[in-house]
């Protein structure tokens, strides 16, 4: 039987990312075959690798990391940016990209720097402030949860920072995109103790991913 400490546990986030990482794990050499489809499972081991599979949102995965609930996990750079959790960043893992916008709307000023001391709306407060603090400005960060592109069209906030994909969202509300803030992929974590205690299960591991990422074997 093997022991507790032997076992590598992975967290893989719910949502648009999972069957791409269940791909990519499985490039790598895991058993995943029992996870393509886990229903309401939110734990799965797999006794061929000694892994522990847990399935979480992907905001919990860099607090699951941190804490050593997990040893690893796969989550998107804008998480880890937002939230500053004490986690080991290992791998870009070139899936799951996505760009942060400052969105302003139709027929605006469309110059940043005039828009200093604004009002912005954004479910992104750390990464809204860290940019706006690197071009010298200040402004005034709105938390929402939901529905960002509202908040000018009621006047709750000038300007909103979201994630953009297609733009369609924008573009239904009638707001632009005048500044890429982040662009964002999926990232591999470590726990930082767990990194130093299994490296010799985690190390082998990373370099099997880095090779899938780099050959290019998850968009074949």
């Amino acid at each position: 039987m093997v022991a507790d400490r032997d076992i590598l546990t992975v967290a893989l986030p719910k949502g648009t990312l999972y069957h791409n990482s269940v791909k990519l794990l499985g490039l790598a050499g895991l058993d995943t075959e029992f996870v393509q489809d886990p229903g309401r499972q939110l734990l799965l081991y797999s006794v061929k690798d000694a892994v522990r599979f847990i399935i979480c949102r992907p905001t919990d995965i860099p607090t699951y990391v941190e804490y050593g609930a997990a040893d690893l996990g796969l989550v998107g750079k804008d998480t880890i940016v937002e939230q500053q959790k004490d986690v080991y960043e290992l791998l870009d893992l070139k899936f799951g990209g996505c760009r942060f916008m400052v969105a302003v709307p139709e027929g605006a000023e469309q110059d940043l720097h005039k828009w200093n001391q604004a009002r912005v709306a954004t479910k992104f407060p750390r990464i809204a402030e860290a940019f706006f603090r690197q071009q010298g400005m200040q402004m005034e960060i709105i938390k929402l949860h939901g529905n960002i592109e509202l908040a000018p069209i009621v006047g709750l906030a000038e300007m909103i920072v979201d994630l953009v994909s297609t733009g369609r969202t924008l573009r239904e509300n009638k707001l632009v995109p005048v500044a890429e803030v982040l662009n964002s992929t999926t990232r591999l974590i470590a726990n930082r103790v767990s990194h130093r205690l299994k490296n010799e299960r985690i190390n082998p591991l990373v370099e099997k991913i880095r090779q899938v990422v780099e050959e290019g074997k998850l968009e074949a």
